[in-house]
């Protein structure tokens, strides 16, 4: 058995769909009222260019747009070429001034080393100028004389050719070799008969100087050499002091003073 509120509710139920019933209804004719009858051929042509117009304008819009970015973009790609080209140039310009450094680099090392082995060259000249002076001071103070580059040296005694020269070189020298017309006027001046370094002991008639170089420029008094009364007369000393060609062969035993020389 339905109930008294049970009823109620039913009866607002129905009253609601009845409502809804009707505005349904009210609007499909409204929607009926406000509909727009068929357009008209006219009509449709006018929309038709009316909508072709504004295609085109947006196509326009669009090429003028599309026209502006591609100046753009190359105006753009002209800058980054010239930039390109100067960046290029700046790496030229740098690298050559690099290559002209390196070069300079260089000749300033070329200059320094020789700088140093000129510097080496005056150290070694200047130590031998020392030596030389020194070998001067000894020389002098043993009573030597200098001549055309050499020291010189007359025996205050007598002795064999062989032991006039191994005096000599005790002290450093050799019997004295004469190569020129000044040594032997310079020879000539001492007055006793001396001993020098010419001798053919090892060659008969090969006269050699004790360097063992051959006689090339020779000074023998008129005859000489001759191995008198055919004795060994291989060795050679300043005998005819009176005359500019002087030199004698004699017996290398014989004892007479000799003359030491020492080249600087």
């Amino acid at each position: 058995m339905v109930s008294f509120e049970e009823e109620l509710e039913i009866s607002s139920i129905h009253e609601n769909l009845e409502d809804v019933s009707a505005r349904n209804a009210a609007s499909r004719r409204s929607v009926e009222d406000f509909k727009v009858p068929a357009a008209a051929p006219g009509m449709k042509m006018y929309r038709l260019v009316v909508v072709s117009f504004g295609l085109l304008c947006i196509l326009q819009a669009a090429l003028n747009i599309s026209l502006r970015l591609t100046l753009y973009l190359e105006a753009g790609c002209n800058n980054l070429t010239e930039e390109r080209d100067d960046l290029k140039r700046t790496l030229e310009n740098y690298v050559s001034q690099q290559n002209s450094l390196t070069e300079e680099r260089d000749e300033m090392k070329r200059i320094n080393l020789d700088l140093e082995a000129g510097r080496n060259l005056l150290t070694e000249e200047n130590h031998g100028l020392k030596r030389t002076l020194e070998e001067y001071a000894h020389y002098l103070q043993q009573g030597w004389v200098y001549f055309s580059g050499s020291f010189y040296r007359i025996s205050s005694t007598m002795k064999t050719w062989q032991d006039s020269r191994r005096d000599c070189q005790q002290r450093g020298a050799d019997l004295m070799i004469i190569n020129s017309q000044e040594e032997q006027d310079f020879s000539r001046q001492y007055k006793n008969i001396i001993w020098i370094g010419l001798m053919d002991r090892d060659t008969e008639g090969e006269w050699t100087w004790v360097d063992g170089t051959q006689l090339t420029t020779s000074f023998w008094y008129s005859g000489e050499p001759n191995n008198y009364l055919n004795k060994n007369e291989d060795c050679v000393n300043i005998n005819h002091h009176d005359h500019q060609n002087s030199w004698n062969d004699a017996p290398c035993e014989n004892e007479y003073f000799w003359i030491c020389e020492k080249k600087m």
